[in-house]
């Protein structure tokens, strides 16, 4: 007899699943810090060096790598994209659903959404 393993289809928002408050701004600023993190260890930065481009501490390099985010801004993460030499496009549209927009980032490589943000 095969045992039936329950489980619990995924939102698409792991911080929405697990009952975070703000779960859409959670995971846009744990996607822009997965992208400075990438970018850290691409351009083989030590943390030092990271925090002095970035204009931080070398203790918040660590916590923005390991994911905690508290004490940062979306702004002030895209700033920091901004200091590893990236260009971060803001667009806005027409929603494409009868009553509420979404937000949405992607790689500049890439049209496929990997952050899809709504309540």
């Amino acid at each position: 007899m095969k045992k039936v393993i329950k489980y619990e289809e995924s939102s698409g928002n792991v911080f929405a699943d697990l009952g975070i408050e703000n779960p859409e701004e959670a995971l846009a600023k744990a996607e822009l810090a997965r992208q400075i993190a990438k970018l850290i260890k691409k351009k083989k930065l030590k943390q030092k060096q990271a925090a002095e481009i970035l204009g931080i501490d070398q203790p918040k390099i660590s916590a923005l790598i390991r994911g905690r985010l508290r004490s940062f801004s979306l702004e002030r993460l895209i700033c920091f994209l901004n200091e590893l030499g990236q260009d971060v496009t803001i667009m806005i549209s027409p929603a494409k659903s009868a009553s509420r927009g979404h937000t949405w980032m992607s790689e500049s490589h890439s049209n496929t959404p990997i952050v899809v943000l709504e309540k």
